[in-house]
């Protein structure tokens, strides 16, 4: 007797439609960037029909944000794995660095990020979804290691985002070819420099 499988929930069904939808998505605006890349492609691809992408996202732009959005979250999720339990802030830190360049090696993640996000985007909403996801965890582990100097909230956000985007400049490096250890010390030595301060 054959045995039957539990059916999907409406949700469950939705969730996977949107999954398919977003991967099918990411592949293409890694491949042929975001303004080469049409809606009708997506839907194909996904196997899927206009109406299902249009039911989960209003337009082309909310498509690829939610890419972006789900791209960073992967980004912050790798970061905050890193450090183990009982890390000193320091070593969370030099953990969590480590970790992004990884999270970064990700095929396609530097064009989706660090290029093509803001330029579709723009300057204003980019920051806002780091901020959001790998920017806040950065940001905390600033605080941690610089709590001894007692700084002002708004001088550790400043100092957060000009090391964001000291690691991002570093990730488009190494994705252009140079050596991910050369800018892996540079970060650290950065660090210390700045606990040091």
């Amino acid at each position: 007797m054959q045995q039957r499988r539990p059916r999907r929930s409406n949700q469950e069904r939705s969730d996977a439609t949107r999954a398919a939808i977003l991967d099918a998505a990411r592949a293409l605006f890694v491949e042929k960037g975001y303004a080469d890349t049409a809606t009708p492609e997506i839907v194909a691809a996904a196997g899927l029909t206009r109406g299902a992408l249009y039911h989960h996202f209003e337009d082309k732009k909310a498509l690829f944000r939610a890419v972006i959005e789900r791209e960073a979250r992967e980004v912050a999720a790798t970061i905050e794995n890193s450090a183990a339990e009982g890390f000193a802030p320091r070593e969370a830190l030099l953990a969590g660095a480590a970790a992004y360049f990884d999270a970064m090696a990700a095929p396609g993640r530097v064009r989706l990020l660090l290029l093509d996000g803001p330029a579709v985007l723009g300057v204003t909403e980019m920051p806002m979804i780091d901020a959001a996801h790998g920017g806040r965890t950065l940001e905390e582990g600033l605080a941690a290691v610089m709590a001894p100097h007692r700084l002002e909230e708004k001088a550790v956000k400043a100092m957060a985002f000009l090391l964001s985007a000291a690691f991002d400049r570093a990730a488009l490096e190494i994705d252009a070819g140079a050596a991910r250890a050369d800018y892996a010390y540079a970060i650290d030595r950065l660090i210390d420099r700045l606990i040091a301060a």
